[in-house]
This record gives structure tokens, sequence and C-alpha cells, in this order.
């Protein structure tokens, strides 16, 4: 078995967390933006150093491969983003990145055999923080094998015309343009080129530290589905129109919104999320009864009759009147449970077990690149643990010795794969 550099991975980390500072221990590293190329610079000069060859393609994304033994052998990937949401963590995306890296230089370092061509590999846009929506290039590169429903909304086109959310004027594809890394269509993640993709990921969740763990062996990415909840009462002053006869919008979305988690709690599954994470109120005047609310609602969980149970609930507050207001469901999206590359998940767990890593298995709440990618080529996650399960957030930790162990299990498990 072999073991990364606690002393390198150390180093990336501290460098690439001044790419973006936001000054309170944390960053804002857009896609394509000034930071965001400093880190791409960075990551081009560690990874030449070692004899790494660098391509882009059309979409920005960047691959650092060192050869294999074998010149017909396909490439085995491992891949993340170095884009951040604003003032968030400095582990996010980037670890993955991080832990690419240093799986190529230790093999490089140390000498290790190995048949197939191996790439590090960066993902641009993940987090969509900037050009809306997240996974864009991922969605984009991915978009002729992911299911109907979740392509129509990464068409290229559509993708390159997104608009920042900073200036509502300029567009990825005119940053993509002047970044300077727009490279060839052909160079794009591919089945015919690749074998097999690992990403390495911090956990954004608590349940490896509560457990004690250092390590999730992820098995999916969960199902999920999305809605918006809207209330349509009428407006009047606050001050002047008697309370009995009011249609208060927000109070029937507040009254709904305790409803739905009664209901859904009633169902008795502790593993079931659902948030409430946006609420629009017209006209948002403090004198002034609201007359149209809406909120989101986003539901996860792996098996999809426990989503259709939760999605009943919520449709059957359509059309009904809640407080003298009439409410409207309308469906956003939905995706499956993104189930795990089996043989893939075994070489993680067997190199956690090999290395005396503390380990479980786990699944992902969160979406990431490898979801989209496991349509393409078999695909894996790995999970290190997340300090108070914090993520998205400029608080975000894990420590550097946790971090290189899960670069350790990435390695091996790499190396396993890359006997078949």
């Amino acid at each position: 078995m072999y073991k990364c550099s606690l002393e390198r991975t150390s180093d990336k980390i501290r460098t690439f967390s001044k790419f973006g500072d936001a000054g309170h221990g944390g960053i804002t590293r857009y896609s394509l933006s000034d930071e965001a190329k400093q880190a791409r610079e960075y990551y081009i000069e560690r990874m030449t150093k070692i004899g790494a060859t660098i391509e882009t393609d059309d979409f920005a994304n960047m691959y650092a491969t060192l050869p294999g033994s074998d010149p017909n052998a396909k490439r085995i990937v491992m891949a993340s983003h170095a884009d951040s949401v604003k003032n968030g963590g400095n582990y996010d995306g980037i670890l993955g990145v991080i832990g690419a890296m240093e799986v190529l230089e230790t093999v490089a370092a140390d000498n290790i055999p190995h048949k197939h061509p191996l790439t590090a590999m960066i993902w641009t846009n993940e987090e969509g923080s900037l050009y809306p929506p997240a996974m864009m290039s991922s969605g984009v590169v991915c978009n002729a094998y992911l299911p109907e429903g979740i392509a129509k909304n990464f068409k290229e086109e559509n993708m390159l015309a997104s608009k920042s959310v900073l200036d509502k004027i300029s567009t990825f594809g005119e940053a993509l343009e002047k970044s300077g890394y727009k490279g060839k269509k052909e160079n794009r993640l591919s089945p015919d080129n690749y074998k097999a993709m690992f990403e390495l990921h911090i956990e954004q969740g608590p349940i490896l530290e509560n457990a004690g763990l250092d390590v999730g062996v992820v098995t999916c990415v969960l199902g999920m589905f999305n809605t918006r909840v809207k209330f349509y009462g009428q407006a009047a002053h606050a001050g002047t129109f008697p309370m009995q006869y009011r249609q208060d919008a927000l109070y029937a979305a507040a009254q709904a919104l305790c409803y739905l988690h009664e209901e859904i709690d009633k169902l008795g599954y502790p593993e079931l999320v659902y948030t409430t994470g946006e609420v629009v109120v017209h006209p948002c005047v403090h004198t002034v009864i609201p007359d149209y609310v809406d909120f989101s609602l986003d539901v996860r969980h792996e098996n999809p009759e426990v989503l259709k149970q939760v999605y009943q609930i919520v449709r059957s507050l359509d059309g009904q009147e809640w407080a003298k207001c009439r409410c409207e469901v309308v469906d956003q999206w939905n995706r499956d449970t993104v189930y795990f590359d089996k043989k893939l998940v075994g070489y993680v767990k067997e190199a956690a077990e090999e290395l005396n890593t503390k380990h479980q298995y786990i699944n992902s709440g969160a979406g990431h690149d490898a979801q989209f990618a496991a349509y393409v080529l078999p695909t894996t996650m790995i999970f290190v643990s997340s300090e108070k399960g914090l993520s998205h957030c400029e608080p975000e930790h894990t420590s550097d010795e946790v971090c290189a162990e899960g670069i350790s299990v990435l390695l091996n498990a790499v190396l396993k794969c890359d006997k078949e």
C-alpha cells in the first residue's frame, strides 16, 4: 500500500487558499475569474513539473496526464472543481483537485508502476455561483448520456448564454473566450478515451465525524425532486384592513409549510431530508399585506418510493385554500438516485481497509460532477469527514491529516483499477 505526502498535501491546501482569499478564513473564487485563473496556473505549474501533459477542452475543463506503460490503455481520471460559492471554504471541490494532483505527484516521486495513463482533471463551473446553473460543464460534456429530463437543462447554447448574477449582462460564453483556457472539443472526457473516474470530496455533513470516522465510501447520489408552492391572496393596507377580512398570502404559506413538515415527518423516514431555502414575497413592503408568496421545497432520499410518498403530500396542497388564499404547486425538476460503479466502490472499500483507515459506506445528498459522469463511464466518489459538518461557508475545515488519509485511499483505489 502506498501513502501520499502529508507535507505536499498541506502545501497545496495552503497555496490554493490564497487564490480568492475573502479575508475571513475562506474564499470567493468564481469560475473563470482572475482568482480561478491563479488556481489553474498553480495547477499547471505543479503538474508540468512532474512531466504531465496539459490539455483543455472547449469548456475550459483541464486535464493533466501522466502516461502509463500501455500506450493503448484508456485513462483513469480523478476530477473535481476549483471554483467556489461566495464566501465559501477551502475544501469544497478543490480538495478533489488537490487529491488528484497529489496522486500524480506520488506516482511520479515514488516511481509507482502503472499501466493506464492517470489524469488529474478540473471541471469548469461546478458551483454555478456566477454563471448558473451548477454542474454546468459536466452537464454539457455528459449531455448525450443524461436522462432527457436532466439533459434539457444543460443545452450547450443555453449554457454559453448564461448571464452573470452580478451584472446581468456578461455571459459565460464571453468569459470562456476571454479566459485563455478554451481548448478543443475533442479533448472532452469520453468513454472512448477514459476507463473510469474517481472524485474525492469533503462530506459536507456531520455523519462521518459523529461516527468517529475519517473516510466515506460513497455508494450513490440521492434522488430528489424540487417544487415551488405558490399562494395567491389580496394586497391591502397593513394599518387599515381588518384581520378577519384579510387574504394574507404569507400567513397562508406559513400554515401550509407547517402542515407539510407535520405530514412528512409522520412518514417516519430518518434519512429523508427536505428544505425550504427560498421564499419570494410580494410586494415585500412593510405596510402592505402580501398578496403573493412562493416558496421552494427540495426533497431528497435514496428510495423512489419514499420520494413518491412525499410528492403526493406536496401535491395534495394544489388547489386548496389556506387562510382564504389559493395554493398552486408547480413541479420544477427531479432526478433519480445515481448509483456508483460497484467494482470501483469495492476498490475504495478495499483500499480503506488495507490502509486501516476508519471508514463506512455513505451516500451523497449533494450533487457533484461525478453523478453526471456516472452516466458516461464507471465512476465513484470518496468522502473525507467535515468538521462540524460545515460546508459552503468560511469555517469549512478538514484537517490536513484526514485529507491526506483520504488521498491515500484514492491513490490505492486508482492503482487497483489500474490492474484491470
